[in-house]
């Protein structure tokens, strides 16, 4: 058996301490794909001659960037998970070649997925939501960030597996580096430079990189106890299989989400205009905000669910569960209290004008309703993820997204018009959640069943 200090603590630490030492990592490394989007949008809220329609056209473009993060979710987050039960099993051979296969599908898969994209940049901007005013802005800034964004999926797939391997603080200390780069770089860029909106997609091609260039040189470095090698660099089917039948789960839940975003958008511009595209825009940041916590946390799960799955050892998988079920249930209320008492304080560092400060306030009370149930059911979705029954976790993600968010977007607005567009997002929550709840204690009764000895 594999055996270092970090995979001991895997076997032996006290589940809360383990739990936090791998997720705040984790969270941190979630939250960079969303603090980049954040960062340029309260930067271009106050840029000069930019303002409230620049905002709607970063908005506009979250869904083509959830599509390129879904590929980068494709790779790394199955790997990940593939790499912990390797670990588990003390095969450090296949996890290194798990590494090697990783670089080069996350290479392919992102270079044919933007070269796509660039094809079909304008009808795919329209169809997402796009209207003449905030139409410049998104193609403008998609056409700066889309050939650096192989930057962003690269570190966040390496980083994913350093975290995996027994290194959470380093990858979130090499997440961060990218985060703070992009803080000082930006504002250069948009108010000294003067470059708008393609200053801020610069800065966080640049900033990517940065990040990037840290988190290869862990993987290069013979003192890791897992290294990208030129031997295993290829495409070995059985490790290729492996990797994106876990990491189909949350690839299809981004693909969802931007399918999803864009029918909001949709109704959105037809109840509401532009404004209301905006609107969601600003609302959507808190809420991008907490679910990406939520991943993240989940994300820490992953790595202890993962070794101590390979490893037989089901009570204290069972014991993660649990404890992360309760972490995530207290970060929802966390944003449910945020939403509905201080709003007008989450909408004002964007700048907005005041119908749109008071639209986007009215849109954060109600689309925030159902976070705390939305903690469960991310927890519970991702935990089916973690121990490879990713069938489970695909069902749940897409019935939320397809079976339940798409009909209420198309029914709720009949009846209540703008109102309804919001409302439909957490009455979609509450009844994804009921639907997970049903699956979650089927399963308990199944672990039940299972002695320490089996596999789950």
């Amino acid at each position: 058996m594999l055996k270092t200090a970090n995979i001991d603590e895997l076997e032996n630490k006290k589940i809360n301490k383990l739990l936090w030492q791998y997720a705040l990592p984790a969270i941190v490394g979630t939250m960079v794909n969303a603090l980049y989007n954040i960062i340029d949008r309260v930067y271009i809220g106050h840029g000069p001659d930019l303002g409230d329609h620049a905002i709607g056209g970063l908005g506009i473009v979250l869904p083509v960037m959830n599509l390129t993060a879904a590929v980068g979710m494709l790779v790394g987050a199955g790997s990940a998970s593939r790499i912990s039960i390797c670990l588990g099993k003390g095969d450090k051979e296949t996890a290194e070649k798990i590494i090697g296969n990783s670089f080069l599908m996350t290479l392919l898969f992102t270079g044919t997925l933007v070269t796509l994209l660039f094809i079909f940049l304008d009808p795919i901007l329209r169809t997402v939501g796009a209207t003449e005013e905030t139409f410049p802005y998104a193609k403008e800034f998609l056409q700066y960030y889309l050939p650096g964004n192989i930057f962003l999926t690269m570190c966040f797939n390496f980083n994913s597996m350093m975290r995996a391997s027994g290194y959470p603080a380093k990858a979130m200390y090499t997440m961060l580096i990218g985060v703070i780069a992009n803080i000082i770089i930006a504002p250069i860029f948009i108010f000294v430079l003067k470059w708008g909106i393609k200053g801020a997609a610069i800065a966080t091609i640049i900033s990517m990189f940065i990040g990037l260039c840290f988190v290869m040189y862990h993987f290069m470095n013979a003192n890791s106890m897992l290294r990208l090698r030129r031997k295993n660099i290829g495409l070995d089917p059985k490790i290729v299989w492996a990797v994106t039948s876990i990491g189909m789960s949350p690839f299809f839940i981004q693909v969802a989400s931007s399918i999803v975003v864009f029918f909001i958008n949709y109704k959105l511009r037809t109840y509401g205009g532009n404004i209301a595209i905006e609107a969601f825009a600003i609302a959507n940041t808190l809420i991008m905000i907490i679910i990406m916590i939520m991943v993240g946390l989940t994300q820490g799960m992953q790595p202890i669910v993962g070794y101590n799955y390979g490893a037989k050892r089901i009570t204290r998988v069972k014991e993660t569960l649990n404890y992360t079920i309760k972490v995530g249930i207290i970060i929802g209320c966390v944003g449910l209290a945020i939403g509905l008492l201080l709003p007008e304080i989450v909408v004002k560092p964007f700048n907005p004008s005041p119908p749109l400060a008071a639209e986007s306030a009215k849109a954060l009370r109600i689309v925030t309703l159902m976070l705390p149930l939305v903690g469960f059911q991310i927890v519970v979705t991702n935990f089916f993820q973690c121990i490879g029954m990713a069938g489970k976790s695909i069902f749940l993600s897409l019935t939320r997204q397809f079976l339940i968010l798409l009909p209420a977007l198309f029914i709720l607005p009949q009846y209540f018009e703008l109102n309804g567009v919001w409302a439909s997002i957490p009455v979609a929550d509450f009844l994804a959640t009921l639907l997970t709840a049903m699956m979650f204690i089927w399963q308990i009764k199944t672990f039940k069943k299972i002695s320490t000895s089996e596999i789950l």
